[in-house]
């Protein structure tokens, strides 16, 4: 008898280990802080940086995602990646997109223009899932909005790829990612060293495409994030201003009070 409570204490000790290990082993870890030049009251967003954040998202994401609230001249305006109109006529018309239907009734595809959004990898939400074992690829307009963290937590996803650990089972087509909740996420990672090959000649790392497409989410979430800071910064002036101008106007009216007493 007392051997075999012995076993069965053993053996829920043991459990309590494995389970302890295996949370231990699952914790999320917080999101990586990174210095972004668009936070702070005076940010901006660095146009190189937009522009290869396009090139990122144009060459390996646009498989996948959307960016269904996005319009091509979208990328032209200013406080974004402020491509020229040429460059924007020739970014659109290098996707083909489905219209019509034309005077006989037929749809067609035609070349792309500013004024369309970008275009969608599927014809629908089915077809998305079906193509990626199972899983929706999320929408990327906002993102950035979308999640806690923001900026900081898309950066430290993309980063944040590692061998799972021993003792952590992940079913197939599940990848180990120790910033995700639950460190599990179904989308391989997305980046690596020299993937692409960017028109400004930046050595394209890991980490630099990551920080770029990120960049690029955090416009396309807040595209008028700039002149949000233009405008608040005018604010605190304008009352710095004000209460400068009050303070000294009741010190005056106090004064001549004070001196008729």
């Amino acid at each position: 008898m007392i051997k075999f409570s012995l076993k069965i204490l053993s053996s829920s000790f043991f459990t309590i280990f494995l389970l302890i290990n295996s949370l231990y082993a699952s914790e999320t870890a917080d999101p990586l802080k990174v210095k972004w030049s668009f936070k702070g009251l005076t940010g901006k967003f660095d146009r190189a940086s937009l522009q290869r954040g396009y090139q990122v998202y144009k060459e390996v994401c646009s498989s996948c995602h959307s960016m269904k609230y996005l319009s091509y001249r979208n990328l032209g305006q200013k406080g974004g990646p402020e491509f020229s109109l040429a460059e924007v006529k020739a970014i659109a018309a290098s996707y083909e997109i489905d219209d019509g239907p034309n005077s006989e009734g037929d749809m067609f595809t035609r070349p792309g223009r500013p004024s369309d959004h970008f275009k969608n990898p599927y014809p629908n939400d089915k077809a998305s899932i079906a193509a990626n074992g199972g899983a929706y690829p999320p929408d990327m307009s906002v993102l950035v909005k979308a999640r806690p963290g923001g900026a900081n937590y898309i950066y430290s996803v993309l980063m944040g790829y590692e061998e799972k650990p021993v003792d952590l089972i992940l079913d197939e087509g599940v990848y180990y990612n120790k910033y995700m909740d639950g460190n599990k996420i179904k989308m391989m990672s997305p980046l690596s060293d020299d993937l692409i090959e960017y028109t400004d000649g930046t050595n394209a790392t890991q980490a630099q495409m990551a920080k770029d497409v990120t960049t690029f989410l955090t416009w396309a979430a807040e595209p008028h994030l700039e002149a949000r800071h233009r405008t608040g910064t005018k604010v605190i002036i304008y009352l710095i201003i004000l209460a400068t101008l009050v303070y000294f106007s009741m010190k005056k009216i106090w004064s001549r009070v004070d001196a008729e007493k």
